[in-house]
């Protein structure tokens, strides 16, 4: 069987929801996203056997496949194809996941496991043909007799049920919160993020920009107005998830290379990790977001590791109680737990994140010299992807 390893991986910088970003098309973000991982591997477009392209809102401008339409935008060889899955927030890990398993099998030697997500210009729910209140989370417009059978929630709500059954208080979540920018900043300010790609967008005025972090990082948090903000899913006040708390609705790109190993090797290319677990398992829909638990346990009996072995880990901050319940559960050194913050601070352009948090993991390894990473998301129905990476 080959053995497939990750080549290069790269992220534009993630720009806020109406901000850097907002009047750059999703299929030239991703375009962009695309020729900066060539450029940087030093591989000929044409040697990509496939394009497997994870985005969530699969309309508008996001739809018609648009990993087909970025690959065409990019001056790729007509010869290389494409596709676009969705699982929702893990669509490009699992897409990084879909390549690196081809690769394995021996259909392919080199492919491109990517993501993108313009929350600006393809808003949530506009898949299910417009954007509903917050409150229903689009899950108004789906089978009744499904609903039936579940009781899906918004995914604002589970994250107030995963809070009271973890006992986890607002000065917990906030806390997370306030930590998660802190690190973003220091990373910012030291220049540690290597895998993002300078990408073109807009300031404020108009004016034409070259975006080198993420926008939406706040240098100070001002605790005060963190503790003052209302709670979202809980108006009552009874809750503690606030958009404070909470993963920012963002904009962005990202793309990995994944290739045989020994014909990597052989072609000239420096393998930079290799798998030692993939997987994606099912949970409670209506918790919806406590998969990272035995996601992360299942990754790790894959990979013969325990949490201690680990040297970096990257947990999607889709809200501040995902990860304080799984750090509840797991007893992870904290240090470890997002050391460069998370989508609290840098946002979260859903499709793209994955891949995003992936080639970030990577790149924080690399800095301080890790060998063992795990990557764990949380994904809408209950669901989980979870990736254990050895840098070689």
């Amino acid at each position: 069987m080959s053995e497939p390893v990750v080549l290069e991986a790269v992220r534009t910088p993630f720009g806020r929801r109406g901000g850097a970003f907002r009047e750059v098309r999703p299929d030239s973000l991703l375009a962009h996203a695309l020729n900066g991982l060539v450029e940087r591997a030093g591989i000929d477009p044409s040697q990509v056997e496939d394009v497997i392209n994870g985005t969530v809102t699969q309309a508008g401008e996001q739809g018609a496949n648009v990993g087909r339409l970025a690959v065409m935008l990019a001056g790729f060889p007509v010869t290389v194809p494409a596709v676009s899955i969705n699982r929702m927030c893990g669509s490009s890990q699992q897409a990084v996941h879909f390549a690196s398993q081809a690769i394995a099998a021996g259909d392919m030697t080199y492919a491109i496991g990517c993501g993108v997500e313009s929350m600006t210009r393809t808003p949530m729910f506009s898949d299910l043909g417009g954007a509903p209140d917050a409150g229903s989370g689009g899950y108004a417009r789906l089978n009744p007799a499904l609903l039936d059978k579940q009781d899906l929630i918004h995914q604002g709500e589970s994250a107030e049920r995963i809070a009271e059954r973890w006992e986890i208080g607002r000065r917990d979540v906030d806390s997370l919160a306030a930590e998660s920018h802190h690190r973003a900043s220091q990373a910012a300010r030291e220049e540690f993020n290597r895998e993002i790609l300078s990408t073109p967008g807009l300031d404020a005025d108009g004016n034409d920009v070259e975006l080198t972090s993420d926008e939406g990082i706040r240098g100070v948090v001002d605790a005060e107005k963190m503790a003052a903000l209302k709670t979202v899913f809980r108006p009552e006040g009874n809750g503690v998830v606030t958009a404070g708390n909470s993963s920012q609705i963002s904009d962005g790109a990202s793309a990995v290379l994944v290739g045989d190993r020994e014909a990597a090797e052989a072609d000239g290319f420096t393998p930079r990790a290799r798998f030692r677990a993939r997987v994606v398992v099912g949970d409670d829909p209506t918790m919806q977001l406590t998969g990272v638990i035995p996601a992360t346990r299942f990754a790790l009996k894959k990979a013969g590791l325990s949490i201690q072995d680990l040297d970096w880990i990257e947990i999607n901050e889709a809200f501040a109680t995902v990860v304080l319940s799984w750090a509840d559960e797991l007893k992870p050194d904290m240090d470890k737990v997002n050391p460069w913050g998370g989508a609290i601070a840098h946002g979260h352009p859903l499709g793209a994140t994955g891949a995003g948090l992936m080639a970030k993991m990577l790149a924080g390894l690399e800095q301080t010299d890790g060998q063992f990473g795990l990557q764990v998301m949380c994904i809408g129905h209950g669901m989980s992807t979870a990736t254990i990476l050895e840098r070689i």
